[in-house]
């Protein structure tokens, strides 16, 4: 017997059931088939560019940058723009994502496009958001080779691709998308939330950007 079984099989035994409990297992099936939903708050439930605007408004409130683009081949200037207005190496790193390859980064002739997970000597990374929740200027990234969890840490400063389409107005709207893409047996391993850049005000109460991450988040909402 494994350590998991005994601790299971404790508390089992203390709330004297079984496994072989019919009634109980059609009631756990039950509330696993339909999810249920809880108090959504009010703030996130608006829609088209309302919902748009008030994702960047406090994306933007977090301290993070924010810039609008016409259509996703605007997006590779949009990043050389920013490498330039923070004095930066022309260099990024990102994962295999489908729709950042499908960009023209090539003409952004300077521009030196690293592949696979980011490294320490990366001061650059660009990922694609999964989708992003309006009402707290949040960002949701899914782990894989896509976009790898190591560009979303590592580098200095964190640029964000994301869809206009793809902003939700609550967090339970966008759970509720990834179960419904990948199912319960490909779920992700792991789901980052990323509000603002990375901070911390452990020591002495002083504010730290950059603590366990990136020190600078750049969104590029894509509204075509």
């Amino acid at each position: 017997m494994s350590t998991r079984e005994a601790i299971l099989g404790k508390l089992r035994a203390a709330a004297s059931v079984s496994t072989d409990d019919a009634a109980r297992r059609e009631t756990v099936e039950k509330r696993l088939a339909k999810t249920p939903r809880g108090l959504i708050p009010a703030r996130g439930q608006v829609e088209g560019e309302e919902r748009i605007a008030l994702f960047c408004r406090m994306a933007e409130a977090v301290t993070a940058t924010v810039e609008r683009v016409k259509k996703s081949d605007d997006v590779p200037n949009a990043v050389t723009h920013y490498l330039r207005s923070k004095n930066l190496a022309p260099s990024v790193r990102m994962g295999d994502d489908r729709r950042l390859k499908r960009m023209d980064w090539a003409s952004q002739k300077s521009l030196e496009v690293k592949l696979g997970r980011a490294d320490p000597a990366d001061e650059v990374g660009v990922s694609h958001a999964f989708a992003a929740v309006a009402e707290t200027g949040t960002v949701a990234l899914p782990s894989g080779k896509d976009n790898p969890t190591t560009v979303n840490f590592v580098p200095d400063h964190h640029i964000i691709v994301i869809d206009a389409k793809d902003i939700a107005g609550d967090l339970e709207t966008v759970i509720s998308r990834l179960r419904r893409k990948y199912g319960r047996g490909d779920m992700p391993r792991l789901l980052n939330l990323i509000t603002g850049p990375s901070r911390s005000g452990d020591i002495e109460q002083t504010m730290l950007l950059g603590a366990h991450g990136p020190r600078a988040l750049h969104l590029i909402v894509v509204d075509g």
